[in-house]
């Protein structure tokens, strides 16, 4: 089960209330003494919102950070409760243990001096603010360390999280009175907090405020995992370490007439951010984040630098894991369960995610899926139906069993849910990795590079799609302006096969793809032995193929481009791979 957790500093570190999004469980409340511990505890959460700063400017203009001047602006007179949180460098400016009064007035001192010369206007740290800097730093420095925690741990206000609850009203007394601290309750009880703990004693080593704001913290974190989220200032802001600088909370209550005209993507793109988004918070705790490898200029002999992305390292072995997830949480499932057809890695992805949901799954495969990924989906539990030669032959068997037994169908690239579960993808990527120029992704029937191309849509990061010279169903449609037929023959064709990618992934790919590079399959079997030989990873034909292009030359990058490279799949025959690395 996922969990999620809200948390607030306290006298004995850091206390945090638990639950399920939910709320089928009764939050349980407990004090740790390192933040670590609660990502790493026995409920590891999906999502924590945290009553922290995260997200450090290098200077501050005005009177704060921007999540702090945004928040003053909707509180009234709570706003003094939005204290300012100086640069980086005043926060670090003191990093020892200080003892006694005259150290830490000589600690606040030089912060304070630190602060003054960072600022414009001109203003030092006070002294609330400065005896929270080690717990701030607690979590910049994790931050810092594990980029992928970024989607993980979000800066919530207790102050902001309660005006929400208020319809957007300012409380009418402040945290610390009693009659405080009853209001703050209630609020809490409306959005389904059990009276039973709301009237426990906050355990040792926190307050009962500090118990309070927790709660209002899981709160937000429910909303937020259930894809409902708003911020503060509205478009988050990065420091130079790309950590993101935002006040997280969730819009007020709306009427269903209301939730109609909000819910209407104010784009005319068919798979918005905002899905993408949505499909984040949905899959969080159930799809992995998986690690980036820096190896900076001169890799494979070029003069990018480049990085690699590791979702080979994904649930069920590849990127589908996300697509299948998605599906399952954004749909009903009837009672015949999920079916797909499959070269393989859907398959094994969304017998996976049917597992962990309980769901029966029925996978269609074709002859030329390899053995190792058939034993995957039998793994995972799937009733396995082998039968037509190619991909589309499984495909319409698929259909044939849908429309007789009424399963839901899920496509591995003709459908919104899976495209936008497959663009958490490149969110997650643009989060760990702000500063992409381009990126490498291999293309089969295009779900994938639909949903990262969604993600990056209008921003500086090109997208460039790598197909088999022999299985090139995207390029053809974008030349084509519209999908056509192709013929497919390529050492990848179980994972890059389709023989054509459909109205919606051309309708993505057609303004957001930069363009195609066409790789030879010799090229693709000399990635797998790289990636073998070099860091021992044992990839499949199509999730080595992005590395192919760079390696052939089918995708030259320029000196100094910042290039990542998409590792997505990792359900190979060992045989074969030992056959290919000698």
């Amino acid at each position: 089960m996922a969990w999620v957790a809200g948390v607030d500093g306290c006298e004995r570190g850091w206390i945090a209330a638990f639950s399920d999004p939910e709320l089928r469980h009764a939050p349980i409340v407990k004090v740790f003494g390192s933040f670590t511990e609660i990502l790493d505890c026995a409920y590891s959460p999906s999502l924590v919102a945290v009553d922290m700063p995260i997200g450090l400017p290098e200077t501050i203009d005005g009177a704060g950070r921007g999540p702090e001047q945004a928040a003053r602006k909707v509180l009234g007179r709570r706003a003094s409760s939005v204290f300012s949180i100086p640069s980086r460098e005043a926060v670090y400016a003191v990093t020892r243990t200080l003892n006694g009064m005259a150290e830490i007035k000589a600690g606040h001192d030089r912060a304070g001096d630190v602060a003054s010369r960072t600022s414009t206007p001109s203003k030092r740290c006070t002294r609330q603010a400065f005896m929270i800097f080690p717990k701030i730093r607690e979590i910049d420095s994790l931050l810092r360390d594990r980029p992928e925690l970024r989607l993980r741990v979000r800066e919530v206000h207790p102050e902001i999280a309660f005006w929400t609850m208020n319809d957007e009203k300012p409380l009418g007394f402040g945290k610390k009175a009693v009659a405080g601290g009853e209001e703050r309750a209630a609020l809490l009880a409306l959005q389904g907090i059990p009276q039973a703990t709301l009237c426990l004693a906050a355990p040792e080593g926190a307050k009962r405020d500090d118990m309070l704001d927790a709660l209002a913290g899981l709160v937000v974190a429910r909303h937020i995992a259930a894809g409902r989220e708003r911020s503060f200032p509205s478009e988050p802001e990065r420091d130079s370490h790309g950590i993101p600088i935002a006040i997280w909370t969730f819009p007020p209550a709306r009427s269903p007439a209301q939730e109609s005209a909000e819910d209407t993507p104010m784009t005319d793109r068919p798979v918005p951010r905002a899905m993408i988004e949505a499909a984040a918070q949905r899959i969080a705790g159930h799809a992995r984040v998986t690690p980036v490898m820096q190896l900076g200029t001169g890799a494979f002999g070029s003069a990018a630098d480049i990085s690699l992305k590791l979702e080979a390292l994904q649930h069920a072995g590849s990127f589908k894991t996300r697509g299948a997830f998605n599906n399952l949480l954004s749909l009903p499932v009837p009672a015949a369960g999920v079916s797909a057809a499959s070269g393989g890695n859907h398959g094994a992805a969304v017998a996976y995610a049917a597992r962990e949901r309980g769901v029966k799954a029925t996978i269609f495969v074709p002859e030329i899926s390899p053995a190792a990924k058939i034993e995957a989906i039998r793994r995972f539990g799937a009733d396995v139906r082998i039968g037509g030669a190619q991909y589309d032959d499984a495909q319409a068997a698929c259909d044939a069993f849908v429309a007789e037994t009424g399963a839901l169908k899920i496509h591995p690239f003709a459908a919104k849910e899976t495209i936008a579960g497959q663009g958490t993808l490149g969110r997650e990527w643009d989060l760990q990795e702000p500063d992409l120029d381009t990126v490498l992704v291999a293309v089969g029937g295009g779900g994938l590079i639909s949903g990262i191309a969604a993600w990056f849509a209008g921003s500086k990061v090109k997208v460039v799609g790598v197909e088999p010279e022999h299985s090139r169903a995207l390029q053809a449609a974008l030349e084509a302006k519209g999908p056509v037929e192709v013929t497919v023959k390529s050492v990848a064709a179980d994972s890059l096969g389709a023989r054509n990618v459909g109205p919606l992934v051309h309708e993505v790919c057609k303004d957001t793809v930069d363009h195609v590079a066409l790789v030879p399959d010799e090229w693709i079997t000399k990635a797998q032995a790289v990636l073998w030989r070099d860091f021992r990873l044992a990839v499949e034909p199509g999730g080595a193929a992005a590395l192919g292009a760079l390696l052939s030359g089918a995708y030259a990058p320029r000196a100094g481009e910042r290039l990542g490279v998409l590792i997505c799949g990792a359900n190979v025959d060992l045989a074969t791979l030992g056959a290919i690395v000698g």
